[in-house]
C-alpha cells in the first residue's frame, strides 16, 4: 500500500465519518424540535380547554344566580 493511497483512504473515512456525524445531529436536532413542538400544541390545547371550562363553569354559575334571583324576588 502506497502513501497516496494510504492518504486517500483515511481521505474518504474521514468524509464519511464526518457525513455520518453531521446525519446523526440533524436526526437529534429534528427529533428534538419535533418533541418541542408538540409540548408547545399539547400545552396550547390543555390550555385552551381550561379557558372553556372555566368560561363555561362562569356562565352556568352566572345564568343559575340570575334564575334563583328573579325566581326569589319575583
Amino acid at each position: 500500500m502506497t502513501l497516496s493511497l494510504l492518504v486517500v483512504v483515511v481521505v474518504i473515512v474521514g468524509v464519511l465519518l464526518f457525513v455520518i456525524v453531521v446525519v446523526i445531529v440533524a436526526v437529534v436536532v429534528l427529533v428534538v424540535v419535533v418533541v418541542v413542538l408538540v409540548a408547545v400544541v399539547v400545552v396550547v390545547v390543555v390550555v385552551v380547554v381550561v379557558v372553556v371550562v372555566v368560561v363555561v363553569v362562569v356562565v352556568v354559575v352566572v345564568v343559575v344566580v340570575v334564575v334563583v334571583v328573579v325566581w326569589v324576588f319575583f
